[in-house]
């Protein structure tokens, strides 16, 4: 059985939804790829909050190097798969070689986290129709959308699917995630 989780991401992820899942699974003793369009440095961004504002602020964040582009992915070498958000998904669901790689993680029913706009590439693919979801509470009407039952909560399981709403919710989503992880291993 192998013990290799796969991060999918681009320019513009948010940096706590790439780089904690990242690390909390490399201390779990996971082997921890990311993926990304092209093998380059990717530069992720922080999302916070300003009084007076009525949405998110985004300002630059860590750059990381991704191991992997999206072309060179098995998914079959993969025991799980993490969908950080940041405005990463909404280009990213674009990309046919990317819908592939996600098709065979839900094809295969392999454990899938996904948080904050991270849904967006799940929903591309048909992954949410019938399934409970949360997402970043913006995207309610969305995840209805695709056919998925949004609930606004810190985490929500729905047989392999675990979802979350931004990273404040971190330790609610990878306690849930690393359960069903451990489940399936």
């Amino acid at each position: 059985m192998t013990t290799k989780v796969l991060i999918v991401t681009g320019d513009a992820a948010e940096s706590l939804e790439v780089l904690y899942p990242y690390q909390r699974l490399l201390e779990e003793g996971y082997e921890v790829h990311i993926a990304a369009p092209a093998r380059k440095k990717l530069q992720f961004v922080v999302h916070d909050f300003e009084p007076g504002f009525d949405t998110y602020t985004e300002k630059p964040g860590y750059t990381w190097p991704a191991d992997l582009a999206f072309s060179e992915v098995d998914p079959g070498q993969y025991t799980a798969l993490i969908i950080p958000g940041g405005r990463a998904p909404e280009y990213l669901r674009n990309d046919p070689e990317l819908r592939k790689i996600m098709k065979a993680f839900f094809d295969a029913d392999k454990p899938v986290a996904q948080i904050c706009h991270g849904p967006l590439l799940t929903a591309a693919i048909g992954g949410l129709e019938g399934r409970r979801v949360t997402a970043y509470p913006a995207l309610e009407l969305d995840m209805q959308a695709a056919g998925a039952s949004f609930q606004d909560a810190e985490a929500v399981v729905d047989g392999t699917l675990v979802s979350s709403r931004a990273w404040p919710d971190h330790p609610a989503w990878m306690r849930e995630f690393l359960k069903v992880l451990r489940a399936k291993g």
